[in-house]
């Protein structure tokens, strides 16, 4: 197991902070975290979405996050923990509603709104392609900032022109279903400006900061069943549109055997230098 696996489980072991009494109405909850130690100054994403889905978890006990839609006003710096803010709207019998703010020192970075929900029994039906028989099929592929196994019969660092498809198998180390939620938004950051520049001849996300600057400025999940990290899931995306300096992409995470257990969308700004 790597080190930015340690890493990135410290970083979900958010600390509440005491609130002073001029902020008990307002907030209902202070957290703060640690941040991965990378080789550049800015905040990853990634990072940020799996602290506001534990912070939301730690806020609302006894429900699960049933939805996160997260702005990136600001990008946020490596050398300052990140504050998070949690207010809730409404904490019913079944259904929760609040807003986390995630703060460092220059200002606001993020915002998230959220929707939790006490899971219930209820009948079920999906409509989704079938999964791949096994992953074993596809080559072992490195994306560095997930730390854990990956596997995929595309490249993301092709130059070739492809459709804006990619599908990825992820499996981590064993950790306990509670953080599951956390670990699937952070896995779902990184791969999606990848996934819309792949119909690009002649560029990869190897080409960021040379070829076109990109920066995700808002990112959604929609979580719709309990599931493992350290079982195999397959993250599925499509990229239907870039244009005006911006690229969209929407993805699905499905278990190996077929369940629809997340699904998720994210808009990033993508200007090119040509």
């Amino acid at each position: 197991m790597s080190e930015l696996w340690y890493d990135l489980l410290t970083c979900l072991e958010l600390r509440e902070l005491p609130r002073p009494d001029s902020e008990s109405r307002a907030r209902s909850a202070v957290f703060e975290g640690d941040n991965l130690h990378l080789s550049y100054h800015r905040l990853f994403g990634g990072q940020l979405l799996g602290q506001f889905a534990q912070a939301a978890a730690l806020t609302c006990p006894g429900k699960v996050v049933k939805s996160l839609h997260v702005l990136f006003p600001k990008e946020g710096q490596s050398g300052e923990p990140v504050r998070y803010e949690a207010e809730v709207h409404r904490d019913g019998g079944t259904f929760a509603t609040l807003t986390i703010v995630a703060r460092q020192p220059a200002g606001v970075i993020a915002t998230a709104s959220v929707s939790m929900h006490a899971i219930e029994e209820g009948r079920e039906r999906q409509s989704v392609d079938r999964v791949p028989d096994s992953p074993d099929a596809d080559p072992q592929v490195d994306l560095g900032l997930l730390p854990w196994e990956t596997r995929s019969a595309a490249s993301l660092d092709s130059r070739d022109a492809a459709p804006p498809d990619y599908s990825l198998w992820m499996r981590t180390p064993a950790v306990g279903r509670e953080l599951a939620q956390p670990i699937v938004a952070y896995g779902t950051d990184l791969t999606l400006i990848g996934t819309a520049l792949r119909p690009v001849a002649w560029v990869s996300q190897q080409d960021a900061g040379t070829a076109f600057t990109s920066a995700v400025t808002s990112h959604t999940l929609w979580f719709h069943r309990p599931f493992r990290t350290d079982d195999w899931l397959l993250l599925r995306q499509h990229s239907p549109v870039l244009a005006h300096g911006r690229c969209f992409g929407r993805g699905d995470v499905l278990t190996s055997a077929g369940s629809l257990v997340a699904s998720y969308a994210q808009e990033a700004l993508l200007r090119f230098r040509d």
